[in-house]
């Protein structure tokens, strides 16, 4: 990822909400095979797991689960068979971005403009790139296959219901799904249709392209425009460019 220094997030607590916040990353993997594609990517819900929450430098570990009919699958659970390990020999990226991101006209930058002109059209996000080693789960035989999976299906459920779906069980909210919730019996069949990923976090880098390198009155005039745009993602770009300018 190319990150300007204005655009910068240094803070790995803020890197690590963000993952929380939109925990649908894009794992990518570069596994050599004549079977399949070096490069494969799959959008993946992860979840995120600390020995110590309150560590302002702890990356953490992402524990997720794919198809095992999926091609990634099958060219990583081919790559660990051969080297006669669980852990994935190549590093894998996974990218994490926002759902607030926006393109930002020209006609924003009050400033610039009438001055001289001089300006072009941009698009503002936020992303995470996290990078690291990967543990694989693929043997429906293994004992620490049937753990992993069993713990990850609950911790992500858990987390979807409650944290994206706000059922909580508190006050008129309706209470959250659990796995156990079906019939045991289907979720061991279905268990042996996916494989279990987990990935130790080496690297964790990421941006808030918030227009923080225009001028003043630029980033006055990109917070008013998406303020007269009537839409979530609109108001929510004008939030953070304001946010961001004023850490700036």
């Amino acid at each position: 990822m190319y990150i300007r220094g204005v655009h910068a997030e240094r803070s790995i607590p803020v890197l690590r909400q963000l993952i929380r916040d939109y925990p649908l990353g894009i794992l990518t993997t570069a596994i050599p095979s004549t079977t399949y594609p070096f490069i494969q990517s799959s959008h993946i819900p992860f979840t995120l797991h600390l020995d110590d929450e309150s560590s302002e430098t702890e990356l953490g570990r992402l524990r997720g689960h794919m198809a095992r009919a999926n091609p990634q699958s099958k060219a990583i659970i081919d790559a660990c068979k051969a080297s006669e390990t669980n852990v994935l020999e190549q590093e894998v990226l996974v990218l994490f971005t926002s759902p607030v991101q926006h393109y930002v006209t020209p006609k924003f930058y009050t400033e610039t403009k009438p001055d001289t002109g001089k300006v072009v059209p941009t698009w503002n996000y936020a992303a995470a790139q996290a990078y690291g080693k990967a543990t694989i789960y693929y043997d429906p035989h293994s004992a620490d296959f049937s753990n992993f999976l069993s713990m990850q299906l609950h911790d992500l459920s858990q987390h979807s219901e409650m944290s994206v779906m706000g059922y909580t069980g508190v006050g008129e909210a309706p209470g959250p799904w659990k796995v156990t919730d079906a019939p045991e019996t289907y979720i061991e069949i279905m268990k042996k249709a996916i494989i279990g990923v987990e990935i130790s976090i080496e690297r964790l880098e990421g941006k808030f392209k918030m227009s923080q390198e225009l001028k003043e009155g630029d980033r006055e005039g990109v917070v008013k425009g998406f303020q007269k745009i009537d839409s979530e993602v609109a108001r929510g770009v004008a939030g953070l460019v304001e946010t961001r300018s004023e850490k700036k």
